[in-house]
Parts: C-alpha cells; sequence; structure tokens
C-alpha cells in the first residue's frame, strides 16, 4: 500500500474508531500524500510498499477521511491498540509520524476517544463535585496558592507560610512542580509540618483546607510518597504528568488511592505552544482525564501564560464535556495571576475552577495573610457584582492589591 492508499475521503468512521485531528503542513509533497503518509506511518504502512502485508493486515490501515485545506481527520480501528494502554496509543497516533521529513509541521490539535476505549480507564475519582464535597464549597471558585519562592524555604518556613494562606482564606496550599525533596525541605518533614499547619489553620478559621504536596518521582518512589501523605492525614497529591509520564500517572491512578490527584502540566508548551507543531493541551487535557486526574491545569487567557482565550476554552471544554459518564476535571486557572484579574477570570470560567495564584498572594507588600485576604475579598466582590474598587473602599487588602499590580500593569 503507498501512502495515497490510506487516503478514502468517502470513509465513514466506525463508532469504535479513534479519530484524530491533524494540522498538515507538507515540506515537498501534496496535502493528500502526506496526510495518508501520516494515516500510513501512524497504522500500518510504511515509507516504501511491503511484500509482507497479508490481506487481513489491510482492514486495519487508518483513514484520512476528511481533508479541508491543512486541516486532515484520519480514523484508526480501535484493534491497532492495546486498550488499556495510553502509552501504546500516544505511541501509535503520535509518535515517529511528527519526525516525517516530508512534513514540515504537523499538530495533533484534537481527538475522540470511543466509549469502548475509554471504559478501560479509571477517570477522575473525585472530580468536581468530589473536590467540593470535600472542601464543603459549593457556589464560588476554589481560592489556591503555591508557595513562592518556589525553591530554597527551608521546612518550618515552607509550613509556616501554608498556615498564612490558609489563614487569610485560602482553601488549598500546594508545593511548585519543581520542589520535590531537596535537602533544604526533605519530603517527608514538608508533609507532616504542614499537614500539621494546615489542622491549625481549619482549626482557627473553621474552614476546610487542603494541601497538594507534590509527589512526582521515579514510579514506586511516586507511590510511596502518595501512600505518606496518605497515612498522615493528607487528602490531595500533586503530580507534574508530562514529566512523570502517562505511564506513571496511570499507575498511579490505578492504585485508587483515596486521595485527590492535582495535575500540573510542567513542559506542556515544549507541545503545545507552536500553533502548528506538536501537540495541543485540549488533548493533554483529554487524555488526563481519562487516566484519572481530578484537577488539571489549563491556562487563564489573562496573565503571563502565552494561550489565547479560545485555546484555554477548548481545555475547560475537554475536561467538561460528557466522556462516557466520566466525572468532571476542575480547571485550574494559575500563571501570572492576581486580585485585579478576577472579574475577568469568573466572566470567563464561570465558578466551576480553582483559581492558583502564586506571585498575586505573596507578593502582597503586607504579606500572605494579606495577599490571601485580597484574593478571597475580590472573589466575594465579584460574586456579589460590586466593582472591585468600590469594594476595595472598605477593605484594605483588596485596596492594597489593586494598588500594588495596578502599578505594575
Amino acid at each position: 500500500m503507498k501512502y495515497i492508499d490510506f487516503v478514502n475521503l468517502k470513509y465513514k468512521p466506525e463508532e469504535t474508531d479513534i479519530i484524530c485531528k491533524f494540522y498538515v503542513e507538507p515540506e515537498d509533497a501534496s496535502i493528500k500524500e502526506i496526510a495518508g503518509g501520516v494515516a500510513a506511518e501512524s497504522s500500518i504502512g510504511t515509507w516504501t510498499e511491503l511484500t509482507t502485508i497479508k490481506h487481513y493486515v489491510k482492514k486495519l490501515a487508518a483513514h484520512v477521511f476528511s481533508i479541508k485545506g491543512n486541516d486532515v481527520k484520519i480514523a484508526y480501528p480501535i484493534e491497532l491498540f492495546e486498550e488499556e494502554n495510553m502509552p501504546n496509543i500516544l505511541s501509535s497516533i503520535a509518535g515517529n509520524v511528527f519526525g516525517l521529513k516530508t512534513l514540515k509541521n504537523l499538530r495533533l490539535n484534537d481527538i475522540y476517544f470511543p466509549p469502548q476505549l475509554i471504559k478501560n480507564f479509571k477517570g477522575p475519582k473525585y472530580g468536581i463535585e468530589g473536590i467540593r464535597k470535600l472542601l464543603k464549597v459549593n457556589a464560588r471558585p476554589l481560592v489556591g496558592t503555591i508557595i513562592k519562592p518556589k525553591l530554597g524555604l527551608k521546612t518550618t518556613d515552607h509550613a509556616e507560610v501554608a498556615y498564612e494562606a490558609w489563614l487569610g482564606g485560602c482553601d488549598i496550599v500546594k508545593d511548585d512542580e519543581n520542589l520535590s525533596n531537596q535537602r533544604f525541605n526533605p519530603f517527608e518533614d514538608r508533609v507532616i509540618k504542614t499537614l500539621e499547619s494546615r489542622d491549625k489553620a481549619e482549626e482557627e478559621t473553621g474552614e476546610r483546607k487542603v494541601y497538594m504536596a507534590n509527589v512526582t518521582a521515579e514510579t514506586k518512589k511516586m507511590l510511596k510518597r502518595a501512600e505518606f501523605v496518605l497515612n498522615h492525614g493528607g487528602e490531595y497529591i500533586m503530580v507534574d504528568i508530562l514529566t512523570c509520564g502517562f505511564s506513571a500517572l496511570q499507575t498511579l491512578c490505578e492504585e485508587d488511592f483515596d486521595l485527590v490527584i492535582h495535575a500540573h502540566r510542567a513542559g506542556h508548551a515544549a507541545f503545545t505552544k507552536d500553533p502548528k507543531h506538536g501537540i495541543s493541551m485540549q488533548v493533554i487535557a483529554k487524555i488526563a482525564r481519562i487516566i484519572g486526574v481530578d484537577q488539571l491545569h489549563v491556562g487563564t487567557g489573562v496573565g503571563k501564560m502565552f494561550e489565547t482565550r479560545k485555546e484555554v476554552s477548548e481545555n475547560i471544554e475537554a475536561l467538561k464535556e460528557e466522556m462516557n459518564g466520566l466525572k468532571r476535571t476542575f480547571p485550574v486557572a494559575s500563571g501570572g495571576l492576581h486580585p485585579g484579574l478576577i472579574p475577568a477570570l469568573i466572566k470567563f470560567f464561570g465558578t466551576d475552577f480553582i483559581i492558583q495564584a502564586g506571585g498575586g498572594i505573596h507578593g502582597h507588600k503586607e504579606g500572605t495573610i494579606s495577599g490571601s485576604k485580597a484574593m478571597r475579598q475580590a472573589v466575594d466582590a465579584t460574586l456579589k457584582n460590586i466593582p472591585l474598587s468600590e469594594y476595595a473602599k472598605t477593605h484594605k487588602e483588596l485596596e492594597n492589591a489593586l494598588q500594588t499590580w495596578k502599578e505594575q500593569d
């Protein structure tokens, strides 16, 4: 079979097919030929005709069934894949095809997983509804922070910053993505001391509080760390899903710990930033949800990150759309956020999202407690339809925050 033989614009996908939407930009071939090449190289074909293809193999060929400009849709028979093996699926549809010399650019923009495949994965254990039940917060966005500076704090100071953030009004405190088990802040000591701070903050505020300890590591070590968190009264863990890999993530989810899994997307821009090449965040979001994460960073549409509002909206939809009965994954907005951006965030996200602000809390001139208060005040004002400038007249923490970041904008 030649590349062109994998193009069949009359093909109608089967209900069990995996369907991928690619942006395809040829280097020195027609769009039809190179689209067929992508389908061939990601299913049963290769660069030359083979004498080893039997008649029964041909029915497993992927089919290019739509070409509109540079947008190409390819259907893959489900029999091509080990159905409960996400690394295998991705090695096929998003593997060697990116290196084809005849391609100038290739981007996997979207993917449809059939119910027959989705049912083999756990999906979120808690999701939006379970997390809201755990925290007893039903009608507003959750407010979270990341300990800053991201690296360097000793364990006692880390736990103190967490305590101050909770005391000021944060629901959630998490480690940064690159805080692990460094000598200045060992993992086990950090978990014990920070959970002690959580308990103290809960007692003093009367609110539920959670700590996301970063368990990212080699898979066996990651499982031990998750178990350590659980055994010491923790309810949440955080994992860098791309750097640890989908195989490790799948193993973690299948352990079925009674822990909410917060997914950080560290490294995603290496795949997602080029609009013509790589893999979209929408695809990553769908995969992470199917495997089983409860919450995931999706961008902001404002702040310091590059993603457009359209891209962020697609990421949110991937976490919330109907998907064979899977629970909805909580979208997390993070990256350059401060209280002044809250009205725009809530207008865009609605209320079912998590605000994750680092510098926008710890950068408050009066410290972390005031920074957390300012963030909660911004949320309260927005939900009451009161302009922040008006609300700030009677809430000095918000007033100072607005002034601080007005000066920096």
